[in-house]
C-alpha cells in the first residue's frame, strides 16, 4: 500500500489522539487527497531530519492517522484532529514532485484485545484517575484491555521518544506493560 507520510517529533499510538496544525503546501495537498478520498495518512517520528522543509527520514514502524475533524483558518492553516488507527511498517519512500514523502508500507499485525490481567491494575487506576481529574485527555471511556492500556499510558507518561517508538513497535502487550508498570513504580506513580 502507497500512502502520504506526515514525519513528526512525536509518536501516535492506535487509537491515540493528534493535533495537527497543517500549513506547508505538501501537506495541504495531502489533506485535501485524504479528505476527498477518505482516506489514512502515516504518522511516523522522525529518525533523522527536521518536521519542515525536505523530507526527514521516518522511523520503520508509524500509525494510520485518519483524519476525524478538521478546520480551516483564515490564515491559510488547517487544524486536524486525527486519531490512531493499525500500526504500519514502512518497507521504502520516494519524494512525490511536490516534496512530499511517499512510503509503500505494510500493515502490522493488530494485537488481541485481551482482559487486562490482575497485575497491572496500577495502570488501569491511573489511567481511571486522569480520565477523572483531566476529561480534556480524552481516555473516556477506560477500557480495561491489555494493548489500549498500554498504548495509552504510553502517551500519557512522561517518556522520551525513543522509548515511546519502542513501545509503538512492540508486538507484545503483556511486555509493554510491564514496562510502563515498572517506570511507574521506579517514579512512584503506583
Amino acid at each position: 500500500m502507497q500512502l502520504p507520510l506526515f514525519l513528526l517529533n512525536t509518536v501516535l499510538f492506535p487509537g491515540g489522539r493528534l493535533s495537527l496544525k497543517v500549513f506547508e503546501a505538501r501537506y495541504v495537498d495531502m489533506t485535501s487527497a485524504c479528505l476527498r478520498n477518505e482516506q489514512p495518512f502515516g504518522v511516523c517520528l522522525i529518525r533523522s531530519g527536521q518536521e519542515v522543509a525536505m523530507p526527514a527520514v521516518p522511523a520503520e514502524v508509524g500509525t494510520l492517522a485518519w483524519i476525524r475533524s478538521f478546520d480551516v483558518a483564515d490564515t491559510g492553516i488547517i487544524h486536524l484532529q486525527v486519531e490512531g488507527g493499525q500500526r504500519i511498517v514502512v518497507e521504502d519512500t520516494r519524494v512525490a514532485a511536490n516534496n512530499l514523502l511517499m512510503g509503500r508500507v505494510t500493515l502490522k499485525p493488530e494485537e488481541a484485545p485481551m482482559p487486562l490481567e490482575a497485575g497491572f491494575a496500577p495502570c488501569l487506576r491511573l489511567l481511571q484517575a486522569v480520565a477523572e481529574r483531566h476529561p480534556e485527555a480524552g481516555l473516556a471511556p477506560v477500557r480495561d484491555e491489555m494493548p489500549w492500556v498500554g498504548f495509552r499510558l504510553a502517551e500519557i507518561l512522561p517518556l522520551r521518544l525513543e522509548v515511546r517508538q519502542a513501545l509503538l513497535e512492540m508486538n507484545d502487550s503483556r511486555m509493554r506493560l510491564q514496562i510502563l508498570l515498572d517506570f511507574m513504580l521506579r517514579q512512584g506513580l503506583a
